[in-house]
Order: C-alpha cells, then structure tokens, then sequence
C-alpha cells in the first residue's frame, strides 16, 4: 500500500471512491445518497484543501482522506479538519484508513499545525488520539462526537466554537 498526495488526475476515481464509501452510511438517513464527494469537490475550488493522500494499491486508488483548515470563534486557526476519510467498500476493515490518517496526522505535525478535529464515532477516532474536550464545540452536533487531537506539546486547547469550511454547508 502507497500513501501519497492526490493529484487532479485522480478525482474521478477519488469522487467514485467516496461515494461508493458512504453509500448507505449508517449515519445517513435511510434512502439518502452520500455527499460527501461533493464536500471534497467544493474544498477543492474553495481552495480549502489543506492536505488529500490517497492510499494506493496495486495502481488502484483504495482510500482518501482530506484535511482543512477550520476556524475558531470566526477566526482562522492552526487547525485543521479530518473527513472525509474513505475506503472502497471491498477493501475496508484492512486498516487502509488507519493508514491514511496516521500519515495525514504525521504530514501536519511535520508542518507544525496546533491540532486536528472532526466528526465521528469516538470508539474509532479514540485510538488515534481523538477525545470530546468541554472547551471545544461544534454548533449542532453532540460534545461526544465533536473529537479534537492536539499535535504539538505546547498545543493549548482553544476555547469557543468550531467552524468548518463552509464546503461541509453544500
């Protein structure tokens, strides 16, 4: 398995990806088509792409992840938002995500990035280093679920609201 960065030349494939990955997500309502690809497409013309590493097997795009930027209490930050994270149905459960954010998590410390955040199951994202934190919120969305990692030992925890890119808004 190679991880490497996305290039244009792969979001056909990456948009087919992330469809087929969320297509009757458990956490859409029953019958709803998946969006997610959609979300990816807009950071890219938002030019809110802080960073997208496709997992690659066999010349076969298996997995994508996407970071970027979001904002603190309407005002920009060092960190970043983790999701869309995609896997080809067929290939899930082989830890080709766990990959994918273990080097998307890396390439961000590396460029000093205070922390990451997102959306999930935190049983999940727990093994990662993700935690629910009473300081950091997102409007709408149940403290446990809202998981932030900081990826520096001097990275305070901010205080106030998130707010992602306003691609997850559609």
């Amino acid at each position: 398995m190679k991880i490497r960065p996305e290039t244009a030349q792969d979001y056909p494939a990456i948009e087919k990806l992330i469809y087929a990955a969320f297509l009757n997500h458990p956490h859409h309502a029953p019958g709803a088509l998946p969006t997610e690809h959609l979300i990816v497409a807009r950071l890219r013309q938002n030019n809110a792409m802080s960073l997208a590493l496709v997992a690659e097997d066999q010349n076969q795009i298996a997995g994508h992840i996407a970071f970027s930027p979001i904002s603190i209490n309407g005002q920009p930050s060092q960190w970043y938002g983790l999701g869309p994270v995609s896997v080809l149905p067929s290939m899930q459960n082989q830890g080709i995500g766990s990959q994918l954010i273990h080097a998307g998590l890396e390439i961000l410390t590396a460029r000093k990035a205070a922390g990451a955040v997102l959306l999930g199951e935190p049983e999940y994202y727990q093994r990662f280093g993700f935690q629910a934190h009473p300081h950091l919120a997102l409007p709408g969305v149940p403290a446990e679920y809202f998981l932030i990692k900081p990826l520096t030992d001097s990275a305070d925890i901010p205080q106030g609201t998130a707010a992602y890119d306003a691609a997850f808004a559609g």
